[in-house]
């Protein structure tokens, strides 16, 4: 199984607002850049948009590190709130789950790769960190 990296970042100007998402993926020696974004959207849907985004891009099943500066992200993987929506009908104890059709999308991907999810701070030292999120500001600003 091939082992690929991905960096992920959402932006929005506005909650909502024009947002963008940028994405960079890491395999070997060898780097690939995707971006794009909405017209009127909210900051959660461009941090999903864009692990949805570069998930799918990969042609085969893999093992993915994924680096996300997004928290609903991170701990929706990693501390289970997904297979508690997924059991709950796609609801969470609150009530309604924003976002579902892209939980649902994101859920799918999940069982496809093999996905550890890191979360690293954002607008800090990581440069693919940091590299995403200007590639989801100029998406942003294309809608701006």
């Amino acid at each position: 199984m091939k082992q690929v990296t991905i960096y992920t970042d959402g932006a929005c100007s506005g909650n909502p607002g024009p947002g963008g998402w940028g994405a960079i993926l890491r395999y070997k020696d060898k780097e690939r850049e995707l971006s794009g974004g909405e017209a009127e959207t909210t900051n959660n849907r461009m941090e999903l948009l864009g692990v949805i985004n570069a998930l799918s891009a990969l042609k085969e099943p893999c093992k993915v590190q994924l680096f996300t500066d997004s928290q609903y992200i991170s701990r929706a993987v990693n501390e289970g709130w997904i297979e508690s929506w997924k059991q709950k009908g796609w609801k969470r104890k609150g009530g309604e789950l924003k976002n579902i059709d892209l939980w649902k999308e994101l859920d799918s991907l999940l069982q496809k790769h093999k996905v550890t999810v890191s979360w690293v701070k954002g607008h800090a030292d990581n440069e693919y960190n940091n590299r995403c999120d200007q590639l989801a500001v100029a998406a942003r600003e294309k809608f701006s």
